[in-house]
């Protein structure tokens, strides 16, 4: 299981495969290892956390966007997401700056829950630059890495 904490992220072996197996990883989609999916439509890309992600939080209750409009760094936080368990950072995947972000989750956070591919988006990213997909996964590597 993953727990999302503000500093770091504790991977412990507590779902099973069967649940797993039956995770939805759309194959349209890039993942990372740290559970965010990005999909890439020409001059943006949408992101979000996994459904194995939004599993392994729980319920969420509040989506933060700290970072609107500016120009943030792969690898920085953007914001948090809180679940009844806990509360985790969002990291952006990509360099670029977040032009709009799923003003649904303000009063429905459970969407990311319910449909955390679709309704669930949590945000849109002007990249800064062409976007290497080298550094990604697949669904096939992505369900590899969750499977362990």
């Amino acid at each position: 299981m993953v727990f999302f904490t503000q500093d770091s992220l504790i991977v412990s072996n507590t779902l099973n495969k069967r649940k797993i197996k039956q995770m939805k990883i759309p194959k349209d989609l890039y993942y990372t290892e740290s559970h965010e999916w990005l999909k890439i439509n020409k001059n943006e890309i949408i992101i979000g956390i996994t459904d194995y992600a939004q599993h392994e939080l729980g319920d969420i209750v509040f989506v933060e966007i700290d970072k609107f409009d500016e120009n943030i760094d792969s690898g920085d936080v953007f914001g948090s997401i809180e679940a009844v368990k806990t509360v985790a950072d969002l990291y952006l995947p990509i360099s670029g700056k977040i032009f709009e972000k799923n003003k649904n989750l303000e009063e429905k956070p459970e969407l990311i829950n319910q449909s955390p591919y679709d309704d669930g988006w949590i945000i849109k990213v002007k990249p800064n630059e062409s976007i290497d997909l080298n550094p990604f996964l697949n669904e096939i590597a992505y369900k590899d890495l969750i499977s362990f």
